[in-house]
């Protein structure tokens, strides 16, 4: 959905500065230049896009629920970390993005979904992506966001990124988290309490044309995915009108589930023993958050996460 709003964007500027409206596509470009730090400075969040009616339809199209298992106090930081990545990430937007799921269950904290740098070079969409509460996933927008001295923010990251993506297939619990402590770091050093986040339903919304590890289409998305910066999962759902074949999502519930937290004291300088230590204590708070509410959701008890 933000790729084709982001390819629309883009076209627009493009029938700007062809068409006799160039001054337009020059005075943005200045505009640009001049606000080129402020996704890595908090964003510009809007209440009123984020109140679009039409959310409202988008969370009930999946349908997408928010499930609390434990109260956030608004006077600390959060650094929330969100899996699995899937393919759309419908979980980390329908619930962190748009009003008013997180706002009535966490009232008093202020979620921030940090995104590749890449989508704010974009003219115009990064305007939109901003106003929803989107914001930079560099180190400095994430120290940003955690260095507000009373409290009330959360970095949301979704940890395995878009390398994740690509085993995004129905049924698969495969998390691309044991290389990935940056998150750990940044906690560590802000003193934001950590949080596990486990959206149930995730990978069920796309099938993605088989791509094990190995395989030469696994190979050429890998290269691809390094140069570019983002991942290309070949995928496919159904249409409009007809349920075997489209780009559409399949209507399948996704529940995001949110744990308790870890607490964490500020290390301005963190070594990688206790990097590691805290990295340790995430997986098994996550894996027992993913044990505790599994069945409610569908998944067999034999199934476990699988950390890669």
């Amino acid at each position: 959905f933000l790729s084709l709003v982001a390819e629309f964007c883009c076209g627009f500027f493009v029938i700007l500065i062809l068409g006799n409206f160039w001054f337009l596509a020059v005075l943005y470009l200045l505009w640009l230049y001049l606000d080129w730090e402020t996704p890595c400075a908090g964003g510009r969040r809007s209440q009123w896009v984020r109140s679009w009616t039409v959310w409202k339809y988008f969370r009930e199209y999946f349908p997408i629920h928010l499930i609390k298992t434990s109260e956030l106090n608004p006077n600390h930081n959060y650094l929330l970390g969100f899996h699995p990545h899937g393919v759309l990430v419908a979980g980390a937007f329908g619930n962190f993005c748009t009003d008013p799921p997180f706002k009535n269950l966490f009232p008093g904290l202020t979620p921030y979904l940090h995104i590749m740098p890449i989508w704010f070079g974009c003219p115009f969409f990064r305007e939109y992506i901003m106003s929803a509460g989107m914001v930079s996933a560099s180190k400095e927008s994430v120290s940003h966001v955690l260095n507000n001295k009373g409290g009330g923010h959360a970095s949301v990251i979704v940890i395995g990124g878009a390398e994740e993506s690509l085993n995004a297939h129905p049924g698969s619990l495969t998390l691309n988290i044991l290389k990935r402590k940056g998150f750990i770091k940044m906690a560590l050093k802000h003193g934001a309490h950590l949080v596990p986040v486990f959206s149930f339903g995730e990978n069920e919304l796309f099938k993605q044309v088989a791509n094990p590890k190995g395989s030469w289409l696994r190979n050429v998305q890998e290269k691809l995915q390094k140069i570019m910066g983002f991942a290309l999962p070949l995928f496919h759902a159904r249409g409009v009108f007809q349920y075997s074949f489209g780009l559409i999502p399949y209507r399948q519930p996704i529940h995001t589930v949110v744990g308790s937290p870890i607490h964490v004291k500020q290390n301005l300088n963190p070594t990688t023993e206790e990097i590691d230590r805290l990295h340790a204590l995430y997986l098994q708070k996550l894996k027992k958050l993913f044990e505790e509410h599994k069945s409610n959701y569908g998944i067999p008890a034999h199934k476990s996460l699988i950390f890669e």
